[in-house]
């Protein structure tokens, strides 16, 4: 199943939003300094600070472009807090 998450950055602890198939994998590649040649790699090392598990890879995109779009640290924090936001993002664009 695919996943959208949230990582935080231990160094300057800067978001990034993203998605993907395998967590692991994911993270891996964020915090690898010869792999990671995107916008994350300023920020490693990464940790996750929220995930969200969905049905397809196309709603996993609409969830990803929702929450760049709305972006605040104030967000990420209420998603972790408020489990029913992640719900209601997942009935509205479903």
């Amino acid at each position: 199943m695919p996943f959208v998450y949230i990582i935080k950055s231990i160094k300057d602890d800067s978001f990034y939003i993203g998605k993907t198939f395998d967590l692991e994998q994911r993270i891996m590649y964020h915090n690898t300094v010869e792999l990671n040649e995107g916008t994350s790699k300023s920020g490693i090392p990464w940790e996750y600070y929220f995930t969200m598990e969905v049905k397809s890879y196309f709603l996993a995109g609409k969830l990803e472009k929702h929450l760049k779009e709305v972006y605040s640290e104030q967000y990420c924090s209420d998603l972790v807090k408020y489990p029913e936001i992640s719900q209601k993002l997942i009935e509205k664009y479903s």
